[in-house]
């Protein structure tokens, strides 16, 4: 298990702790934590998972991939910093990860 804590628009923190081997989604679709959706259940085809990962996580989460990049270009309020979690695997080198989400997902 591997604790993260998510921190909605509105600045409510959860942290939860997630089954290494899930997604970031897949965590926060199991403790329903709100402002992730996951409409499509982690297939990359939605982009209602969309999230901010902070630059200093960056490495650690590991490189974007096309499909995830072009799959971004239907959420809202993309920037630098934004990844699809469902395409993150919770490992042990995650812990203590903040994941912030955006105003509202499409």
């Amino acid at each position: 298990m591997t604790k993260i804590k998510f921190v909605e628009f509105g600045g409510t923190e959860h942290e939860v702790d997630v089954t290494n081997g899930l997604s970031l989604m897949e965590g926060a679709i199991k403790y329903t934590v709100p402002g992730i959706d996951g409409d499509c259940g982690g297939a990359c085809a939605c982009a209602t998972c969309h999230c901010y990962i902070p630059e200093e996580w960056a490495e650690k989460v590991g490189p974007i991939d096309e499909l995830e990049k072009d799959m971004l270009d239907f959420a809202f309020d993309v920037n630098e910093t934004s990844r699809l979690s469902c395409q993150i695997k919770v490992s042990d080198e995650l812990e203590g990860m903040t994941v912030l989400m955006p105003e509202r997902q499409y």
